[in-house]
């Protein structure tokens, strides 16, 4: 079996883990940083801005039973597309949204995702979510690992009061209402 890495920035890492794990082909969905310059920043450091750095997922999957086209599908449904200034209270470039391509078949695949998600007419606005190569992922402070599975009731008080699942009912299905 073939395993594969995307790398996704959805605003904060916290609420970006949930909608991928656990589901079939996924075998880790780790938090932490990429495309900024500092090697192996704090979490305080990527939020002061200073390193570039975006709050990210690293999803390492199999590709034959859960494709790289099926993890966009599920990226796009967690975000709100039309903001590159963060995500939902989340402000500044540490939360902006990206795609972070690790060959030509994910780069292929994320530009046609973002056209057919502009072309839809689901937002009215333009869709900014950058498409950038993959570089060097740093995985967060413990603590923020898995942070919906050891921190269950602030993790949904935090989706509630971001804003992110507002959005999400409104303009998607919410993966975490039952």
């Amino acid at each position: 079996m073939a395993e594969e890495t995307a790398i996704f920035a959805g605003g904060c890492f916290w609420c970006m883990v949930h909608p991928f794990d656990e589901q079939p082909g996924i075998k880790s969905v780790i938090s932490g940083y990429t495309g900024g310059t500092k090697p192996n920043p704090t979490y305080e450091e990527v939020c002061s801005g200073a390193t570039g750095h975006t709050e990210a997922v690293q999803i390492t999957y199999d590709p034959e039973v859960f494709p790289y086209d099926k993890l966009l599908e599920i990226y796009w449904q967690q975000i709100d597309p039309t903001d590159a200034g963060g995500q939902f209270f989340d402000r500044g470039s540490s939360y902006k949204p990206a795609i972070y391509y690790a060959n030509e078949k994910q780069k292929i695949a994320a530009y046609a995702s973002r056209k057919k998600l502009q072309e839809s007419g689901r937002f009215s606005k333009p869709i900014v979510v950058s498409i950038l190569p993959a570089s060097a992922f740093y995985p967060a402070e413990a603590y923020h690992q898995g942070y919906y599975k050891k921190n269950p009731a602030h993790y949904q008080a935090y989706r509630e009061g971001s804003g992110r699942a507002a959005f999400i009912r409104k303009h998607w299905r919410d993966p975490d209402e039952k």
